[in-house]
This record gives C-alpha cells, sequence and structure tokens, in this order.
C-alpha cells in the first residue's frame, strides 16, 4: 500500500495538458522496469477523478489503457488539450512530463 501511495502522491505532480509515461512514473519512485506494476495499481486508482492516472500513457506515444476504457481515457486527455491521432499522442514531446 505504501508504493501505491508514493506513485498516487508523484503522480498528482502531472499537471492538466501533460502526459508521463509508465516508465517514468516508476523511475520516479525508484521501481526499475516497473511499467507493469504501475499499470497494475493505475487500474486500481480508488480515485480517477482526483489522482490522474489517465495521464499515464504508453512510452511509444499509445494512449495504451484505462480501467473505464480507452475511449474514456482518449476523451479526458482531448478535453485537457492533448492531441491524439490513430490511439498515439501527437506531440509527444512537447507534452511529455519529467519528474
Amino acid at each position: 500500500m505504501i508504493i501505491e501511495k508514493k506513485i498516487y502522491r508523484k503522480l498528482l505532480q502531472v499537471p492538466s495538458g501533460k502526459i508521463t509515461t509508465y516508465k517514468e512514473l516508476a523511475s520516479s519512485v525508484g521501481l526499475q522496469n516497473g511499467q507493469r506494476v504501475i499499470g497494475q495499481i493505475m487500474k486500481k486508482n480508488p480515485f480517477p477523478v482526483i489522482i490522474p492516472c489517465h495521464r499515464v500513457v504508453k512510452s511509444n506515444g499509445e494512449v495504451g489503457g484505462y480501467a473505464y476504457g480507452i475511449n474514456i481515457k482518449k476523451s479526458m486527455l482531448v478535453k485537457e488539450g492533448i492531441l491524439i491521432k490513430n490511439n498515439k499522442i501527437k506531440n509527444f514531446q512537447k507534452t511529455f512530463f519529467r519528474f
């Protein structure tokens, strides 16, 4: 439970209109190759409206999964100004948030 709280706190730093990756988030809390762990923790997010797990995407720019469906995730990202084409983030480097 402690690692989840640490990850959720980190994720709160990602502002609206920015995205980060599973890999970047894992590295920010000291998890080497922890992308899958991050995915599982995001899936269990008890406060998805408050803790913006929709802002976590794949390192290759693909939107990735979402507990409430990829279309909901894409809709939330678009509302925040993130451009998406063919399930990939456009201007990935410009919107990428590093910790």
